[in-house]
Order: C-alpha cells, then sequence, then structure tokens
C-alpha cells in the first residue's frame, strides 16, 4: 500500500467523467487499498479515484471509523434536506455552506463484483452524494450558496 497524492482543484481530471469498472484484479485492489491509506492519512470523510489522478468509478468513504469500498457507485434514492459545512480533499482551504439530501441509499459492488446498498443519514449521506459527483466531474463547490471562512474552521476544531 501507498499513499497517493491528493489532485487539485484546478487539474483537468477532476472535470471528466469517470469510466465503469470493469476488471476486478490486482490492479483494482491496489488502487482500493492506497485510496483507503490515504484517506486515513489525509483525515478526510471520503476519496473518489479522480483525486488520486484515476479516471476509474471507486470510492472510499469512511463508515464510522472504518473505510468501505464503493465500485461503480450510485445513489439510488434521497429524501430530506440538508444545509451544512462542506469541504474536499481537492480544495484545501474552501468550506462553503451546501444543499444536500438528509439521507441517501447507494448501490455498488464491493471488491470482489457482489451488488449492496447501503444507506446514509447527515454526514454519511453528504459524502456519498459528494464522492459520486466526484465520479462525474463535478466539485461541490458546484452547491455551495455560502462561503465559510477557512479561519472560522480551524476554530471548530
Amino acid at each position: 500500500m501507498a499513499i497517493r497524492n491528493i489532485i487539485q482543484e484546478g487539474d483537468l481530471v477532476l472535470t471528466k467523467k469517470c469510466r465503469a469498472v470493469e476488471k476486478f484484479d490486482d490492479r483494482l485492489f491496489e488502487l482500493l487499498d492506497d485510496m483507503k491509506e490515504t484517506l486515513i492519512q489525509s483525515g478526510g470523510v471520503g476519496l473518489a479515484a479522480p483525486q488520486v489522478g484515476v479516471l476509474k468509478r471507486a470510492v472510499v468513504i469512511l463508515v464510522g471509523d472504518k473505510p468501505v469500498e464503493f465500485i461503480n457507485p450510485k445513489i439510488i434514492k434521497t429524501s430530506g434536506h440538508q444545509q451544512s459545512v462542506e469541504g474536499c480533499l481537492s480544495c484545501p482551504n474552501i468550506w462553503g455552506i451546501t444543499n444536500r439530501p438528509m439521507n441517501a441509499t447507494i448501490e455498488a459492488l464491493d471488491r470482489n463484483g457482489n451488488t449492496f446498498t447501503m444507506d446514509g443519514e447527515g454526514l454519511l449521506a453528504k459524502a456519498f452524494c459528494h464522492e459520486c459527483d466526484h465520479l462525474d466531474g463535478i466539485l461541490f463547490t458546484k452547491y455551495i450558496i455560502k462561503y465559510v471562512n477557512p479561519a472560522d474552521m480551524k476554530e471548530r476544531r
């Protein structure tokens, strides 16, 4: 496993739509393992493959304190509404209030190609939406309704 560099806003790779994962092989497993290690080291909530320069539909999200892998994820259901602060590992020092669903259900494949679904509420629902957007070349900044001063974010920690 290795820590990968996180691509920053301005790099065109973050604006590209990712390809579906079709091969469940050692290259995919290495990518997923590296993404998990990179996510944990970064202190983030989620990480999508394009954020490490790979245009594949793969995401790792912390569910509780455990990283969960989502291959070819799709949001299949949303409900409710939340306005909350959001940030992104690819957009350091940019924070904003966004509108996201309060609840979301994601359908994906695991690393062995088995289909599963997972329900998320609050932060987890926001992470599902945020990371799936990355796979379509969309950054969270598209959803910001009010920017938050980064210094205010440091005080909250």
